[in-house]
């Protein structure tokens, strides 16, 4: 990008870094109706590891020293998605009553971590991947947000390793990406240059 703009390189990281950051920040409005709900890891795959952090390094018992995060998509709508600390109903079930409307349809899978949710005031319906169920006659299922997932990987696996510590604006990019992925090319383009040149004091 550097030689196709005739910018010195840091110039074009700083304004990538401002647009991913800018894209952290437009969230999508509060889910309502019928959401799906998931989590999954990113990060490095095992063959890069080091022998001793293969060993040693776990992601919350699952067995990965990758980054967990946790997503939200709204049926027909769009998706939200953040790197969480680790896959505790302590942490997700919060983040679930911030994005989604109470009263709305929750789907997810049957681990324990969600048992909470109907008591918040959702309807919950779990769907039992582990007995090889992906959906129901009621349309229950979380596909769509796998389909995230995957295009999520594909993406960040392209670019051959990202840093720990800059992980969450890559995924706003990506997410972002999703979000927009109706728009023609040069809607995507005039959306970017508007976070770019949003005034500074949008950012606090």
């Amino acid at each position: 990008m550097a030689q196709e703009t005739g910018l010195q390189r840091q110039r074009v990281l700083r304004a990538l870094t401002r647009l991913r950051q800018r894209m952290q920040r437009e969230v999508p409005p509060v889910c309502r109706g019928t959401v799906e709900v998931d989590e999954t890891s990113l990060g490095g795959a095992w063959k890069h590891r080091r022998r001793g952090q293969r060993r040693h390094g776990t992601w919350r018992g699952r067995g990965t020293s990758t980054t967990p995060v946790f997503g939200i998509l709204c049926r027909g709508g769009q998706v939200w998605a953040q790197v969480v600390p680790d896959v505790t109903a302590r942490t997700l079930l919060p983040l679930l009553r911030r994005r989604v409307r109470r009263g709305a349809v929750v789907c997810s899978d049957t681990w324990t971590r969600y048992t909470g949710v109907a008591a918040k005031g959702y309807v919950h319906r779990l769907v039992a991947h582990g007995q090889g169920q992906f959906s129901d006659r009621r349309g229950s299922h979380i596909n769509g947000l796998e389909g995230v997932w995957g295009y999520l990987k594909r993406r960040l696996a392209a670019k051959g390793g990202i840093r720990h510590e800059r992980l969450p604006l890559y995924l706003a990019e990506y997410v972002w990406r999703y979000n927009h992925r109706r728009l023609s090319v040069d809607q995507r383009v005039q959306q970017r240059m508007r976070l770019l040149t949003e005034p500074l004091q949008a950012d606090g």
